[in-house]
């Protein structure tokens, strides 16, 4: 069955939105969608680095976007810029040194556009077992923090009093989302990573009346995504990946339509952390 490129295209793609939908639920809550912006930028320069290295690309992306987010809690101690700022300046320095090093590397032919928007027709065996293994391991720690994460979530300084260490909580929420970038990069590429994350979870809300069953439907939505984009990237000969991204767009409009939508949503009930301070909505 895995000789075949697009059930191999299938499985990859519905791993990696089976992770991405709970951990894009926090995104959304924490309106932390910048900061998906920034890893994901800065993965192009996680995977200049490891054809400069010659050092496995999935684990050099993991690398630079867990160094961006503890630039980031560094920089934003200091209070010299807003956090809107920070997250401006660390994106775009770091998908801007990307593509300079990977134009001083003449010697290396590569697809860029591959990197950018993705290539999940070209997965491997060993691609998908990253991606479910990685999956499986980024949930399992999810499930473990998910009571402080979402405490801290609707409010920090309450989470501080039960003695849960929102900080903490934090760093490792970050190092998830790192996780899922460079797990998912091939899948829809650096460009598109943060829609997946966002679209599933922003359609989930309109059906969902708790945080645990809005995690559950993001993540079928994305595999829903998926499926559809995937067979309509083969119907009209459209890049799969954005075809995909597409595919979510659509859902996410018909779950705005009245015929669909609930009364009640989920609703945080203020900012919890140091970075969707200031962060575009």
């Amino acid at each position: 069955m895995l000789d075949d490129f697009f059930t191999r295209a299938i499985l990859a793609g519905i791993g990696v939105a089976l992770v991405a939908g709970p951990l894009g639920c926090f995104i959304v809550w924490r309106r932390l969608a910048y900061f998906g912006d920034t890893l994901s930028h800065a993965a192009l320069l996680g995977v200049a680095l490891a054809f400069l290295f010659e050092i496995n690309i999935t684990l050099a992306v993991f690398g630079v976007s867990a160094c961006v987010s503890i630039a980031l809690l560094l920089l934003q101690k200091k209070g010299t810029l807003s956090s809107d700022a920070l997250l401006g300046l660390l994106a775009h320095s770091a998908l801007a040194l990307g593509l300079v090093v990977l134009a001083f590397m003449t010697w290396i032919r590569m697809d860029l556009m591959g990197f950018l928007f993705g290539d999940i027709l070209a997965v491997s065996r060993m691609d998908i077992a990253i991606i479910w293994l990685g999956g499986a391991v980024v949930l399992a720690v999810l499930a473990i923090i998910w009571r402080p994460l979402f405490a801290a979530t609707i409010n920090r300084e309450l989470a501080e009093a039960e003695g849960m260490n929102p900080e903490r909580v934090n760093i490792i929420f970050m190092l998830l989302m790192a996780a899922v970038i460079a797990i998912s990069m091939k899948i829809v590429g650096v460009l598109l990573i943060t829609a997946m994350l966002i679209i599933p979870a922003a359609a989930a809300r309109r059906f969902s009346s708790s945080p645990e069953q809005m995690a559950v439907l993001a993540a079928v939505i994305g595999a829903a995504a998926v499926v559809g984009g995937l067979f309509g990237s083969l119907e009209w000969d459209t890049p799969a990946g954005p075809s995909i991204v597409v595919a979510a767009l659509v859902l996410f409009i018909l779950s705005l339509m009245p015929l669909f939508s609930r009364t009640k949503t989920i609703e945080m009930a203020k900012p919890a952390t140091e970075t969707q301070k200031g962060t575009r909505p």
